[in-house]
């Protein structure tokens, strides 16, 4: 009778002392005693990622609505960030590859040193040919649906090689995922690898087995792939490279062959991507795939590039919304974006930065968890490109003289992968007024970085608002600014 008398006191008191630490108030964040560092790109100036001073917290319990605000909301988390990045293709190492060699040194660490450089973390390539790439090419013989001849010794003459120099600069790693653009023509209805075309259903297997086989061939030499998409642009017929599949096509050829064909090659494991093309036609997409459970189980997520503004679609991000609340359990990932038509005498246009700018926030705050630019580097002609689709990228090499021009969306970009590290999450950050966009991290590190951006031609005063304090700064015209509060 003592034992049992002795029990049900340890079960009241149990009880009584989870009774207490629900009943007392969750520890929130507060922003007393800190500092926010400052760091600014503006238009009209020199400065670039360049430290703006610091602020102090002030007691603002009630801001008036005249001011004009920040909020950010610790307590209220998001996704995690993965990761932010940009394209290795044949062309950026063909490029690289022409610079003297301290200038190959400065590039690496301007994208890939995480004190003096940008801290590019993500990165794409190609699986065979694409446009950005000095010629289409295979890596199996004509016919050979076996791919008893496949060989990837194209790709050790530059891509592999930098990609190395590149993941070493990074510190060792890369978060690597790899696209096709076409597979060989023999297995295509158009039999040829530009001009779009389908896959015959025929090598639909033989062609699921190719992605398999590229992968450990990367794998034996020592690039580690993270992840695959299935079809870079599925819906477009281009002059270059390219392979079109319906919605219900690709389901099915991720369910029937790639799904399966992975998971039995040891790739279980490798995240597999569907769409990569525009956000106009995402929902339709994704809905379309993922509503099928059998797709679906080997689906991680949905990708995504922002061209639609060609449809005039805009850059629709209202579609990253509605996919990301339908299908809260798979990753969006934005795997491709680049300003086209090339002209040299742009390179020091604003509008290329603000361009990123614009979509990156935008993208983060609809749900994206990584992304990736297209080309990191392309000469002064905007390639090379075996089809003439000359197009901008943040760093151009002028291999006339052997110098590198560092566009603005260059530092842009900076703004968000300098500060924000994988593993980061998305906390609730909201501007009082439209004319400033923003987004907010919080860093496994418990700093918070918030990025605002002014699109404007007007100076706007404004204050970064935490819990009841907030800390007054101004936002210059066309600038961008990341706010570090630590």
């Amino acid at each position: 009778m003592k034992k049992g008398f002795l029990i049900a006191c340890s079960v009241l008191v149990s009880a009584a002392a989870l009774a207490q630490s629900a009943a007392q108030p969750k520890m929130l964040y507060s922003a007393l005693n800190k500092t926010v560092k400052v760091y600014v790109t503006e238009k009209g100036s020199n400065k670039r990622l360049a430290p703006g001073g610091s602020l102090k917290f002030t007691a603002n319990p009630q801001p008036p609505e005249t001011e004009t605000l920040v909020f950010v909301d610790p307590a209220k988390k998001f996704q995690t960030m993965l990761g932010i990045g940009g394209a290795l293709t044949d062309a950026v190492a063909e490029t690289f590859y022409k610079l003297p060699k301290d200038k190959q040194k400065e590039l690496l660490a301007a994208y890939y040193d995480k004190n003096i450089g940008i801290g590019f973390t993500l990165a794409r390539t190609n699986i065979q040919s694409c446009d950005f790439s000095s010629g289409s090419y295979s890596y199996v013989k004509e016919g050979d649906a076996a791919l008893n001849t496949f060989d990837i010794s194209h790709d050790k003459k530059y891509r592999i090689p930098f990609i190395k120099e590149a993941t070493a600069a990074a510190g060792g790693k890369l978060t690597m995922f790899v696209s096709p653009w076409s597979p060989p023509a023999f297995m295509k209805d158009n039999n040829d690898v530009l001009h779009g075309g389908k896959l015959k259903p025929a090598f639909a297997q033989n062609w699921a087995n190719f992605y398999v086989k590229f992968i450990n061939e990367y794998e034996k030499i020592g690039i580690p792939i993270w992840g695959l998409s299935v079809q870079n642009e599925p819906m477009a017929t281009q002059t270059w490279e390219s392979c079109k599949y319906t919605a219900e096509e690709e389901r099915d050829f991720v369910k029937n062959f790639l799904g399966p064909t992975l998971a039995k090659g040891g790739m279980a494991a490798k995240k597999l991507i569907v769409w990569d093309h525009n956000r106009d036609l995402l929902y339709q997409r994704a809905s379309t795939i993922l509503e099928d459970p059998a797709a679906a189980k080997y689906i991680w997520g949905i990708g995504f590039h922002w061209y639609e503004t060609w449809t005039g679609a805009g850059q629709n991000f209202d579609a990253l919304r509605l996919t990301h609340n339908a299908f809260p359990d798979k990753n969006l990932i934005f795997t491709e974006g680049c300003v086209e038509k090339f002209d040299f005498n742009r390179l020091n246009d604003w509008a290329l930065g603000e361009r990123y700018g614009l979509s990156m926030i935008n993208d983060f705050n609809a749900g994206t968890v990584g992304w990736t630019d297209w080309n990191i580097l392309l000469d002064e002609k905007g390639g090379p490109n075996h089809v003439g689709n000359f197009c901008f990228a943040p760093v151009h090499a002028d291999t006339r003289n052997g110098s590198l021009i560092y566009t603005n969306s260059y530092y842009y970009m900076g703004h968000f992968s300098k500060f924000i590290k994988p593993g980061a999450k998305r906390i609730a950050s909201a501007a009082s007024r439209d004319k400033l966009l923003t987004t907010a991290y919080m860093n496994p590190d418990g700093k918070i970085a918030v990025v605002v951006m002014n699109r404007t031609d007007e100076k706007i005063d404004y204050n970064l608002w935490i819990k009841g304090l907030s800390a007054k700064t101004s936002a210059e015209p066309h600038s961008i600014a990341t706010l570090i509060v630590e």
